[in-house]
């Protein structure tokens, strides 16, 4: 079978050797090289998507598996079920879009901007590996590893602060880092051992001991809950977003910070089902202060780019509850969530980013009657504010709505008031379109541009898709059922004990 999957990262992570090695004659082109490489990571995903066994979407397909660290039982283990391939399939859409919406950045510095190219590039090789890595121990290799094209996405592009924000964002992922180091090498001496110790289908249904796997699990979710990110180890990310580079941010929040969620679905709950069950409880209720904590959080921004991290951090807290509440519904719900976020965020910070470059501030206050200059932007901006708050026909309010109701058997108050954030959120994309876009025009925004032919690739696709799973979500809720199904029993038999 040809290896999907370790070519989808070898070639971007050769097309980042390329590019930081291309002569300084040649820097130029380094747009088209990334772009072409995204591209032909594009097509290779869907060829791979069309190859994809929906009926045993629960089931890891195109594996690969070769000893790495035989001393330690480390492997070089590649495969996705359903989960997985949403992931890498959103991560393949978004990539190319945040290369073809940055185009004109970096105009008159080639080698600055093939340098952000590559890592860029870097960074997918990166996604692909985490979301398709079935060895714990090579997850947290590519886990760690990837902190180091990120912070230099931060750190050396962006605003005036973006130091800070590196540093900020780099001591945050550490910590977790190294406190699930503690739980992978505690894997090893709990664990079955063996040629393939840190294999998970090795390690499921592994007695580790009550005490043993609670704190294995702390472990493990912990550096998830950083990535996720949930309150309170989120602060990270307002900061990222008002600093680093659009595009960045987009790819972070949309697709990287999936890798918490996914850590949640395919580690904790799968590995450590007694662990979650016992820590559910608390979980939810860090979950549900999230929702409302990051819209309030929202709602008083006057900085476009903050205000999107912090519907993000309640919007993440909307897909927690829906994992740990332990119904198939509201699991498919939060894995759809997943996919739907990176659509709908990842859109938000793009458009917000075109509309800064054309006045050069993203403060709410600094707008106003755009919408009369500007219709089309404006008209783009509200239909994916609208997917925000999760607007019927949309896709994002199909998984909000199957979170919540999923969840509602089982932990009916938390549903009750996360369901505030859905009013929050109304409120929040509502009052910025109104002080950005109705009104009389501020004076110096009678000029401003409309969205050009590329800016519309960039964002009229990602609408499409949102409207498309809106009306037609079973198209993607196929690959998720099983592979939800097979996770509930699991942890299910833990909550009734």
């Amino acid at each position: 079978m040809f290896p999907f999957l370790t070519v989808l990262v070898a070639l971007p992570a050769a097309g980042a050797a390329v590019l930081f090695a291309l002569p300084e004659g040649a820097r130029a082109r380094a747009r088209e090289v990334a772009l072409g490489v995204t591209l032909l990571e594009l097509v290779l995903g869907v060829v791979m998507l069309t190859q994809f066994d929906l009926g045993s979407a629960g089931t890891q397909q195109f594996t690969e598996m070769y000893s790495w660290i035989p001393q330690i039982g480390a492997s070089w283990a590649l495969g996705v079920n359903g989960f997985g391939l949403s992931m890498i399939v959103l991560a393949l859409l978004l990539t190319p879009l945040v290369i073809l919406a940055g185009w004109r950045d970096d105009e008159g510095d080639a080698t600055r901007g093939s340098r952000y190219l590559a890592l860029v590039l870097l960074s997918q090789a990166f996604m692909v590996g985490i979301f398709a890595a079935r060895d714990v121990f090579l997850f947290y290799v590519l886990f760690e590893a990837m902190l180091i094209p990120l912070y230099f996405l931060i750190g050396s592009f962006g605003g005036a602060q973006r130091r800070y924000a590196a540093v900020k964002f780099l001591i945050f992922s550490l910590v977790g880092g190294l406190v699930m180091l503690v739980g992978v090498v505690a894997l090893y001496f709990v664990g079955p051992g063996g040629e393939h110790a840190y294999l998970i289908d090795n390690l499921q249904g592994t007695d580790f001991g009550t005490t043993a796997e609670r704190l294995i699990f702390l472990a493990f979710f912990l550096a998830f809950a950083i990535k996720a990110p949930m309150v309170p180890v989120h602060t990270w990310l307002p900061t990222v977003a008002e600093t680093a580079r659009v595009g960045t941010t987009a790819l972070l929040v949309a697709v990287l910070d999936k890798i918490g969620t996914f850590g949640m679905l395919t580690l904790c709950l799968v590995l450590f089902p007694e662990a979650s069950a016992w820590a559910a409880p608390v979980i939810i209720v860090f979950a549900v202060i999230s929702v409302i904590y990051g819209a309030l959080l929202a709602i008083g921004q006057r900085d476009m780019l903050r205000l999107v991290a912090f519907t993000s951090v309640s919007h993440f807290g909307i897909m927690v509850l829906g994992i740990f509440a332990f119904q198939p519904t509201s699991v498919e719900g939060a894995a759809f969530y997943m996919f739907n976020h990176g659509l709908s965020t990842g859109a938000l910070f793009l458009v917000v980013g075109f509309l800064i470059r054309r006045t050069g501030s993203a403060d709410v206050a600094d707008y106003g009657g755009l919408q009369k200059v500007v219709p089309v932007l404006a008209g783009t901006f509200l239909i994916i504010g609208l997917s925000a708050l999760a607007l019927p026909g949309l896709s994002p309010f199909v998984s909000e709505i199957m979170v919540l109701v999923g969840a509602f058997g089982v932990a009916k108050t938390a549903v009750v008031i996360s369901a505030l954030g859905v009013i929050l959120a109304a409120l929040y994309v509502l009052l910025t379109y109104q002080k950005v876009f109705t009104g009389p025009t501020r004076e110096g925004l009678e000029s401003t541009r409309e969205l050009s032919v590329r800016e519309r690739l960039v964002l009229w696709p990602l609408i499409g898709l949102m409207l498309l799973l809106g009306f037609l979500p079973s198209l993607a809720i196929d690959y998720l059922r099983e592979p939800s199904a097979d996770v509930i029993p699991v942890v299910s038999a833990e909550v009734a004990e």
